[in-house]
């Protein structure tokens, strides 16, 4: 069985408060991007494994694997030979890892008729990690708390064109909440975006943006330039680092 677990952009991300636990209360509005995104292939075999190419995976512990154990805990299913062929870039706020997990949930589940719903499949994928759950349903959501609130959103982008600059900077996740000012905004996202994309600008803010420009001046170099080039919205994604814009599409 061969997915394709695809990358997703934040449109706008509020870091509201730190929680007692050390996680902070966030909301945002993630995106799916389906052009952009990696290829997973899962297939039966004798002895666990996996394997990957492209952009070079970090560290000794892999989220796919770490799913493969989750099922394989509660359902006692076969070993599988997993193999990633990695193409979303690592810790640019793409959510290239969170897809990986939660596709090779999915797709064990279909492999194996564990017949497992959605809502029970973003329990598991919670475990993963924080953004993980989304890929589940995979659809255009607001998202609170540490990202396992979600709230379903009509919101319709294909009408337009996102356009990526894809830096060389890796932004951990450390470096990011080390930062930023925890704050609530005046106007919810939920009732920002709600408003015509034109009204975007200015508006619908990344709280990570503030200190990753003044460290990286580069990045609000490459918003400007989206803009420049005709970007009617543009942001950084995540935590970072890469910068999008939504361009409408001309029709001939």
């Amino acid at each position: 069985m061969i997915v394709y677990p695809n990358a997703k952009i934040n449109i706008g991300l509020n870091v509201l408060e730190k929680r007692s636990d050390g996680y902070h209360e966030l909301s945002s509005v993630f995106y799916p991007v389906k052009e952009l995104c990696d290829i997973l292939e899962i297939i039966p075999a004798s002895d666990f494994s996996f394997s990957s190419t492209g952009i070079s995976v970090p560290g000794n512990s892999n989220i796919c694997a770490n799913a493969f154990e989750l099922l394989k805990e509660d359902f006692g299913i076969g070993n599988v030979k997993i193999h990633l062929h990695k193409q979303i870039p690592i810790g640019a706020g793409l959510g290239g890892g969170s897809a990986d997990g939660a596709f090779t949930l999915k797709a064990l589940n279909k492999l194996f008729d564990l017949k497992i719903t959605n809502k029970e499949l973003e329990k598991y994928a919670l475990q993963l990690g924080a953004d993980c759950p989304f890929f589940i349903d995979n659809t255009p959501k607001y998202v609170t708390g540490i990202g396992e609130k979600m709230t379903a959103i009509d919101l319709d982008l294909s009408d337009y064109e996102l356009k990526f600059i894809f830096p060389d900077l890796h932004i951990s996740t450390a470096e990011a909440y080390g930062g930023v000012s925890p704050k609530i905004p005046e106007i919810s996202l939920l009732n920002l975006i709600k408003q015509p994309i034109e009204n975007w600008k200015g508006e619908v803010k990344n709280d990570f943006e503030i200190s990753a420009f003044e460290k990286h001046p580069k990045l609000a170099k490459m918003k400007e330039k989206l803009y420049a080039d005709g970007a009617i919205y543009a942001s950084m994604t995540g935590s970072g680092s890469v910068i999008y814009g939504i361009v409408k599409e001309l029709f001939v």
